[in-house]
């Protein structure tokens, strides 16, 4: 379980986060919002590429607040980017290997590969240059967080740029990634489709969270505007679903 106690964090002088204090152990938790909410910064500050300026994070009763992004990983959380950083000089076979922590076999990769729509023949020797478009790289990253199967695994909206692969495909990776790990999965995403799969909604607009519940009480509030700060929750019918932007 992943607890965060009284987080808040700023940054240039703007508060992003503010005293959130959340519980985490459910299969799947959506984090949803208007853009510049906090979304983004709340799964960052999780994963320790931000460092809160006050509060604490707790995994499985272990204070990791003060802990790097390396040991945070050990302990068993990974993080996939909205926009999947590029590394040049690596191939697809690297990232696999890495991410499983152990030689990858050319049928290990077939295996994993063809969970997110791609050919291993195709790809396991391809560099992570500009020759990958955004969707590839997209599926590779989606790839590599179900090859690591850790316990808790972040999702900063992985629906983006994978347009021509089923939808219904993305959410069958999602569940063998639980099958497989028994851990949480966190899911920052403004789309509709995302949200109805979710155990748990969280709803943060200004860095505070406004709602956090199960999906069958939080997302009607969300689509009917009945919830706490109703224009966010309009905004979220109206823009969100189906929206690709980011947030801070």
């Amino acid at each position: 379980m992943l607890e965060l106690q009284h987080i808040s964090f700023s940054a240039e002088g703007k508060g992003i986060l503010d005293d959130v204090s959340l519980e985490i152990s459910d299969r799947f938790v959506a984090v949803t919002g208007p853009n510049g909410g906090g979304k983004s910064t709340l799964a960052k500050v999780i994963m320790g590429i931000e460092k809160p300026d006050s509060g604490r994070i707790l995994l499985d009763g272990e204070d990791i607040t003060d802990l790097s992004i390396t040991e945070r990983a050990n302990r068993g959380i990974s993080y996939a980017f909205q926009q999947p950083v590029r590394f040049k000089g690596l191939q697809v076979k690297d990232l696999l290997k890495i991410a499983a922590g152990r030689d990858t076999s050319i049928n290990d990769a077939c295996s994993v590969l063809s969970e997110v729509g791609l050919c291993a023949r195709d790809y396991i020797d391809r560099e992570l240059n500009a020759t990958l478009s955004g969707g590839e790289l997209k599926r590779i990253e989606i790839a590599m967080a179900l090859e690591r199967g850790t316990k808790m695994t972040i999702f900063d909206e992985p629906e983006a740029g994978i347009d021509l692969w089923s939808f219904q495909n993305l959410i069958r990776v999602f569940e063998k990634m639980y099958e497989q790990t028994r851990g949480s999965i966190l899911i920052i995403s403004h789309q509709e489709r995302i949200l109805d799969i979710a155990d748990k909604i969280i709803y943060i607009k200004n860095g505070i969270v406004e709602q956090y519940g199960d999906r069958e009480t939080v997302l009607p509030l969300l689509l009917s505007g009945g919830a706490a700060g109703s224009d966010g929750c309009k905004m979220l019918n109206d823009k969100f679903i189906g929206s690709k932007t980011g947030d801070n």
